[in-house]
């Protein structure tokens, strides 16, 4: 039996609500930390608890690009920026993201079964159209986090590490992400839960706060207060998702359209988990949403964008691409999705 206080800490509160007619249709409730790169993870402002601990998902894998960053994959494999970018995305299954697959195969060496999860067909729903409609098959490289596995793959066979248990925790290489996960966010290894992510990888869980300072860091890195090496890392990570938004995530996707804005940096996770941070106001926001929904992430990033008066018009940039407006099939405006959070700014 589930335990009510339990429930009720990952509730959270209500941050945004959709109406239809005259009638709040659903209320989406959870957390919202926002932090400051100076003093290490000072909290600005919170909606809920900035210190309930969530699973990062995907919003982890720019941190775990770091072992392919300082292990000199790209430069020994020859690859470019972009597969860089796609290590660190969730990619939808389009044309351009299965053709970097390939060439990042084809380069690696990596085979495209050694990958650890199942066949599937693209996120995309257009993409996985276009491959039923081609008579295609499900296959391992649509999986959204096939970048991220060549990647690891592709530095265990630089390493000499055991390729067939690449995923499990007490490989050497899950060794080195955990190290880094926990360095970036500021704690130690062993204060970082670990359990199993949809991919198979180890996922790590951390207070929400800490997800935001790790957000903060890639966006500013030089006052990460690491090594010279590893700032150049995040740098380098952090400019390869800015200048390609579209392999990071895709169209329609809400990362992709704010790292299209230089000043931003952003990656979803599954489950409700967002982040983003912003270089020039030196400050990063981590969401989770408790119901594990997307639809309620873009007017919850809108509404820290305009109670804290930051970044310039990234939330109109925002709005353009996820209008507040519910429209239904026969293109009426039906309803609208509404902000209800009220940051508490420290």
């Amino acid at each position: 039996m589930m335990d009510k206080d339990i429930t009720n800490q990952v509730l959270g509160v209500p941050l945004v609500q959709t109406t239809r007619g005259n009638r709040v249709e659903n209320v989406h409730s959870g957390h919202i930390a926002v932090v400051s790169l100076d003093g290490d993870g000072t909290i600005l402002a919170q909606a809920g608890d900035a210190e309930i601990t969530s699973y990062l998902r995907s919003t982890a894998k720019p941190v775990q690009a770091f072992a392919a960053v300082l292990g000199g994959v790209l430069e020994s494999y020859g690859l470019e920026e972009e597969a860089l970018a796609i290590m660190c995305g969730s990619q939808q299954g389009e044309a351009e993201h299965v053709a970097l697959l390939t060439r990042m195969l084809q380069r690696t060496g990596v085979d495209e079964e050694q990958l650890i999860f199942g066949r599937t067909m693209p996120a995309s729903l257009k993409a996985r159209d276009q491959v039923a409609a081609a008579g295609g098959e499900p296959r391992k490289l649509y999986h959204v986090c096939a970048g991220k596995h060549i990647g690891m793959l592709a530095l265990c066979k630089l390493r000499g590490w055991p390729l067939d248990s690449y995923t499990q925790p007490d490989h050497p290489l899950q060794q080195e992400l955990l190290g880094h996960v926990a360095a970036f966010s500021g704690t130690r290894p062993e204060a970082v839960e670990c359990a199993v992510d949809g991919c198979g990888l180890p996922v790590f869980a951390l207070p929400l706060w800490r997800l935001a300072l790790i957000y903060a860091r890639l966006a500013a890195p030089a006052g990460a207060g690491g090594s010279a090496a590893y700032a150049a890392a995040a740098a380098r990570i952090a400019a390869a998702m800015n200048s390609r938004p579209a392999l990071v995530e895709g169209p329609g996707r809400l990362a992709s359209v704010m790292l299209g804005d230089g000043n931003a940096v952003a990656k979803s996770g599954a489950q409700g988990v967002f982040a983003f941070a912003l270089r020039r106001e030196r400050l990063a926001v981590a969401i989770k949403m408790a119901d594990g929904g997307e639809s309620a992430w873009p007017e919850a990033a809108c509404a820290v964008l305009e109670q804290l008066r930051v970044g310039g018009d990234l939330a109109e940039r925002i709005r353009s691409h996820f209008p507040p407006a519910i429209v239904n099939d026969a293109g009426e405006t039906v309803g609208r999705r509404e902000s209800v959070l009220r940051l508490h700014i420290h």
